[in-house]
């Protein structure tokens, strides 16, 4: 009942409402809290009125539109985590293999770094406890390994060439959570950089990536492609790097509350001028929008791939007392032309709402631009510097269309993906020859001019995946061979190098979208006229 009441004051108060509707709000609040009352006193069985509490909200937000969510105490914490850029650790990435936890890689600085845990060690105890051929799972790791910074763990670790375990104990600190995926230099004098999503600590991380490369660009390819999207203010601030003083990057108004701009200053303009292209899918939503939407409205640079995902709903998050969260809609997105991003819905129906995304892909979209459906003249906007044609009604429209690539795809290679087999096999090669790894190629570059999966590495690898009831397929390992080797030689670089790495071996010889913006920024004088 409290927590009822509680969450009734804090929207009253937060929402200022009139007299009129503060009544009508007071009503409602003392006719649901005497029915859970009624219910809880009287009901034949015991009830859990925690739960119908959730249940309620949950069916409330259901009906208002597809993004306003609730979050229950327990997820409530991960969620921050991701927006914060960081949560209290031990800083391992890890994976568990032959159900034992596997040290995939120290974090960088982290606690475990400092104190000589090395990728390949297998943590077999903490505090004590046996972990090792216990059905161990992602989120018991966690839990057993994350915690408040200052406190400590104690590991026992299994190392190949050592005779005796090896104990660790390690004082939790902050590890952080990076948002920047990759970054190199796609082409001389081009920088690729991938952003995975926008978390409070992703302008800086773009900055210092750009810092990184050495020297300054003369053209950025930023790829966008899943972006799901993240913090508004995170979205602006490297925005504000590429647009000039006082434009305008993007504006929100809601029945409650009124028109708010966005505006660039002169505090951030790392790449107010130069080859500017944004990479985006039909996964690139909300935040990536903004960002992609501001570039495209002032012709600053060009957008290549796929219409965006169409999220163009400002949500404020409200803290209820038991510590979740409830994220409702207040106002949209409009791009400095006045677009909205946001794609139609109906009434928060979640079914049809997905359904309509993924009629790209049963009417041809995602394949062919000419399958896209045709917007209204109603929809048509015009650029502010060139009064380019853009529409609005859901998503950006790319100015250079790159469909799904299909010619190699199939089944075979899709299973051996999402089954693990490939990441498994990956991470058992590695685990076995990590010596003779490190020691042939002391450096990337050497590794991605050098090193090749031979056909007898290939060979293992189905053999590997029979072993987990992948049947071979003969026709389709043929016609897929090339990508799933290029693939294993990421992978392997990721495990002895960087995440990074995976991206500049497989992008380059597999990725079109990729291919495309490099092609275009190596022969910009052919695409500048897109932009006027």
């Amino acid at each position: 009942m409290k927590k009822i009441l509680s969450l009734c004051a804090a929207i009253t108060l937060a929402l200022t409402l009139s007299a009129q509707s503060f009544q009508q709000i007071n009503e409602s609040m003392m006719k649901f809290g005497r029915f859970m009352y009624y219910l809880s006193t009287y009901y034949v069985d015991t009830v859990n009125v925690d739960n119908l509490t959730e249940d309620a909200i949950v069916k409330v937000l259901s009906e208002l539109d597809p993004h306003s969510s609730y979050t229950s105490a327990k997820d409530a914490k991960a969620t921050n985590e991701a927006l914060q850029g960081n949560f209290d650790g031990i800083g391992i990435e890890f994976n568990i293999m032959d159900d034992t936890l596997l040290v995939v890689s120290p974090i960088a600085g982290g606690p475990s770094q400092k104190l000589g845990v090395l990728a390949g060690d297998r943590i077999l105890e903490v505090d004590g406890e046996n972990i090792a051929g216990v059905g161990l799972s992602n989120t018991d790791v966690q839990k057993k390994l994350r915690g408040p910074k200052g406190t400590v763990v104690n590991v026992r670790v299994l190392r190949r060439g050592e005779a005796e375990l090896l104990d660790f104990s390690i004082t939790r600190d902050k590890i952080p959570l990076y948002s920047i995926d990759a970054k190199f230099w796609a082409a001389p004098g081009i920088a690729y950089i991938r952003l995975g999503r926008f978390a409070a600590t992703s302008h800086i991380e773009f900055v210092d990536a750009l810092k990184e490369l050495g020297k300054k660009p003369e053209g950025i390819i930023l790829d966008l492609r899943s972006n799901a999207g993240g913090l508004l203010d995170t979205s602006t601030l490297i925005v504000d790097e590429f647009l000039p003083k006082d434009e305008l990057m993007v504006y929100t108004e809601g029945r409650s509350l009124p028109r708010i701009d966005a505006v660039a200053t002169e505090t951030f303009s790392k790449f107010e001028k130069g080859k500017l292209i944004i990479l985006v899918d039909e996964n690139s939503a909300s935040a990536s929008e903004i960002l992609a939407g501001a570039i495209q409205d002032w012709d600053r640079g060009l957008i290549v791939g796929r219409r965006t995902f169409g999220k163009g709903l400002v949500q404020n998050q409200i803290e209820l007392p038991d510590g979740s969260l409830v994220r409702v809609t207040v106002a949209r997105y409009h791009t400095p032309t006045g677009r909205t991003i946001q794609r139609p819905y109906d009434n928060g129906k979640i079914e049809s709402y997905y359904r309509d995304f993924y009629a790209r892909y049963a009417n041809g979209e995602v394949y062919s631009m000419d399958s896209m459906k045709a917007f209204p003249d109603s929809l048509k906007y015009f650029t502010l510097k060139n009064k380019r044609t853009v529409y609005g009604g859901g998503g950006i429209t790319p100015d250079v269309f790159v469909p799904i690539d299909t010619s190699s795809y199939t089944q075979y290679h899709a299973q051996l993906v999402r089954k693990g087999i490939l990441s498994q096999f990956t991470l058992n090669y590695v685990d076995k020859n990590r010596s003779t790894l490190t020691k042939t190629y002391k450096t990337f570059k050497n590794f991605s001019k050098n090193f090749s999966v031979s056909d007898a590495l290939f060979d293992e690898l189905l053999a590997f995946a029979e072993e987990k009831k992948l049947p071979k397929k003969e026709d389709e390992i043929a016609k897929a061979k090339h990508d799933i080797c290029i693939q294993l030689k990421g992978m392997i670089a990721q495990d002895i190098f960087t995440a990074s790495a995976y991206y500049e071996v497989v992008y380059p010889a597999i990725d079109n979208g990729y291919q495309k913006a490099v092609e275009i920024m190596k022969n910009w004088k052919e695409y500048e006229h897109l932009l006027k």
